[in-house]
């Protein structure tokens, strides 16, 4: 866009010679509303011209942005069913769906939807069905309900499958169980499988939190990786499709690396807008919040501000007492966490209409928080508080042991504070398996620490700065 500037804001009043004199007078107040007028128009087109470059600088180029780049050269000819939902969008917030429909030689002929739905709207864990999508007239078909993997029949007359959606970096979100068996999906059709990559909002270094049990598995435990995995939608794809035994059959995978990410940025150094994941996680902080309290969800009789205006960020309970409550947790020291005592009522959910004591979590140093460990501190805290009723069964399924269990990877953490084991005990019971996995990891791990001296791509080496390559890993 180009902005031209006149050199006078003011316009010449008269013109003609007997009108000189007017112009020295006092103006009329048509003459002063019109000047005002111009005045505050300029000035408007002067903000828009400094503010302009800001809203498009985004330091990351995601996986769309560098597969347009590429003039979606390794799509050309193919007819792609595309596995996204409303966070499927390119550094300027243009959907994916859209950019692929009006992509020149590719034909998107289906759409697939994960849990909550293409469009995010739909609450978590209700059942999402099979539609046509009304704005591009296209099939979308569920991958969330009794279809969790697409069927031979979804597949008919694609050629290859994309995916292309923001995760949050924790393990019990589903979308990470979407793509794997999307991916299995894909090798047993003979279909090519490409994932279009996306910063992990909880930062690319954060591995955190307990193992799957030996042989536990389920749509909310689906990897053997620990509850904070510290990987990005291509490198865990990357990850699936090379370790055995973890699908059945291997597409033919491409994963589509950003430019600009490097390990250590959390959401507000890439620049990049937030579309809600998820209608319980509005904004990327929410996502740090999630790892810390999302398990009081499955324990079942304490609210975390699921059905009030701050989901996950507070924990409360009618016989709490704020401030004694928010003391203790301060007394512990957490490093980088910060307990504020507060009052609410939810508008829906554990507790509706009900005032709620609690505290309200704030985070001073990301850097320094284990998300996980302030989980087993804030979870041990409230199931020994004498007011609490947690792990009951629920009938809805929602919550009690098996739900909590489900997301847990096992009955391990759940029997720990039952026993009254500490937190620290329970804490130090995970650090041989992480230990083990963050070397299992390494090989897959696409972007480094920090920039590369004299690279504005952190990530740029003399094969993938103009623009990022693909990294292929083809299947059986």
């Amino acid at each position: 866009m180009r902005l031209v500037f006149s050199t006078s804001i003011y316009p010449i009043i008269g013109t003609s010679q007997g009108d000189h004199h007017l112009t020295a007078s006092v103006p009329s107040p048509i003459s002063l509303n019109r000047r005002m007028h111009i005045f505050r128009t300029a000035f408007l087109l002067i903000g828009l011209l400094f503010f302009m470059p800001l809203v498009h600088a985004a330091k990351v180029k995601l996986g769309i942005d560098v597969l347009e780049a590429n003039q979606f050269d390794q799509l050309q000819g193919m007819r792609v069913g595309l596995i996204t939902n409303a966070t499927g969008v390119d550094s300027r917030g243009i959907s994916t769906v859209d950019i692929l429909r009006h992509a020149p030689g590719v034909k998107l002929v289906a759409l697939f939807g994960p849990e909550h739905g293409v469009y995010g709207s739909d609450w978590a864990g209700a059942y999402v069905a099979s539609s046509t999508d009304a704005h591009t007239g296209l099939p979308i078909y569920s991958l969330y309900g009794p279809t969790t993997k697409p069927t031979p029949e979804m597949l008919k007359g694609i050629d290859v499958l994309v995916y292309d959606i923001q995760d949050i970096g924790c393990r019990s979100y589903t979308f990470i169980s979407t793509l794997g068996l999307a991916m299995e999906a894909a090798g047993e059709a003979h279909i090519k499988f490409f994932v279009l990559d996306r910063p992990n909002p909880l930062n690319g270094n954060r591995v955190e939190g307990m193992m799957p049990a030996p042989g536990f598995r389920n749509f909310v435990c689906q990897w053997n990786i620990p509850y904070v995995y510290g990987l990005t939608p291509c490198e865990l794809a990357y990850m699936i499709d090379q370790t055995p035994g973890w699908i059945k059959k291997k597409p033919a995978l491409t994963v589509v690396r950003m430019t600009g990410w490097y390990r250590s940025m959390y959401w507000d150094d890439t620049g990049l807008i937030w579309v809600p994941t998820s209608p319980h996680i509005p904004t990327p902080e929410t996502a740090l919040n999630y790892v810390a309290t999302g398990f009081l969800g499955e324990a079942g009789g304490i609210s975390h501000g699921v059905g009030y205006t701050l989901p996950f960020d507070v924990v409360g309970h009618p016989s709490f007492n704020s401030f004694t409550l928010a003391e203790q947790f301060n007394q512990l020291q957490i490093p980088g966490v910060l307990f504020r005592p507060t009052t609410f009522k939810p508008f829906y959910g554990v507790f509706k209409d009900k005032v709620l004591n609690g505290v309200q979590i704030f985070y001073t140093d990301r850097d320094k928080v284990n998300l996980c460990n302030l989980a087993v501190q804030i979870l041990y805290r409230v199931y020994h508080d004498p007011g609490t009723k947690m792990f009951l069964p629920d009938a809805s399924g929602e919550s009690g042991p098996d739900a909590f269990d489900k997301i847990a990877g096992g009955d391990a953490l759940r029997t720990s504070l039952q026993k009254g084991d500490t937190p620290d005990a329970i804490i130090t019971s995970w650090q041989a398996s992480l230990a083990a996995y963050r070397e299992a990891r390494r090989p897959y791990l696409l972007y480094g620490e920090q920039p590369r001296t004299g690279m504005t791509n952190p990530d740029a080496t003399p094969n993938d700065v103009k623009p990022a390559p693909v990294k292929k890993a083809t299947g059986n």
